[in-house]
């Protein structure tokens, strides 16, 4: 392939910060190898993430991890571009995650009051401010919906932060700080999250863990 890695995030900037595919026919030739096939979930369909293509630091796997958390919390840290569902027994299941690029970065403690399958999308104003020419929305299930299969969502003390654990049309992205703020996922992955977090599910998004996380 002519195109790596980087030279696709680079090429795809633009195109990463409004959260859909780019048409570009040099870029979808490159996007592509990052899928395989078709998988059919709850009516619709997505895309599947290749992961021979990706690097295995960002797979979901099991992985020691020392907190005072309890069980079942999800846990961010977002220098390093993980995510982690605590497990028992000092372990957590670790998922590789896109965060906020600089300037939509945030840190703190949320909940998961919301969960949608095939959730609908609609920018905020302030990302339509910034890109008037986004669509205004897009229905859940569309094959430009940036949201993916699945989306959780964070509210604080009732109110809804405007954040989302959320599955990507861009799996090169994973590992990087490409978001508005959101916490996105391969599509398998949140698909999986979604399975292990009920409502009320507590979240905390740290700057980063240091040594505590394998």
């Amino acid at each position: 392939m002519a195109l790596d890695r980087r030279d696709l995030i680079k090429g795809m900037t633009a195109v990463t910060s409004a959260c859909v595919l780019p048409t570009a026919g040099w870029a979808n030739a490159a996007a592509d190898a990052y899928f395989r096939g078709y998988q059919t979930d709850n009516g619709f369909q997505y895309r599947r993430t290749n992961f021979t293509r990706i690097d295995p630091v960002w797979r979901r796997q099991m992985v020691k991890y020392f907190s005072s958390e309890p069980p079942g919390t999800v846990v961010v840290d977002t220098t390093n571009h993980f995510l982690y569902w605590i497990w028992e027994n000092n372990t957590a299941l670790r998922y590789g995650v896109g965060v906020g690029r600089e300037g939509f970065k945030w840190y703190g403690r949320a909940r998961i009051d919301r969960k949608a399958l095939w959730p609908r999308w609609v920018p905020p104003p302030e990302m339509l401010q910034r890109q008037p020419d986004l669509p205004r929305k897009v229905e859940g299930g569309a094959a430009n919906n940036p949201l993916g299969p699945r989306a959780l969502y964070l509210y604080r003390n009732g109110a809804d932060l405007g954040y989302r654990l959320h599955g990507t049309l861009e799996p090169w992205s994973i590992g990087h700080d490409v978001s508005s703020g959101c916490i996105r996922m391969f599509p398998e992955d949140v698909i999986d999250l979604y399975q292990r977090c009920p409502k009320g599910t507590g979240v905390l998004v740290l700057e980063h863990l240091g040594a505590n996380a394998g």
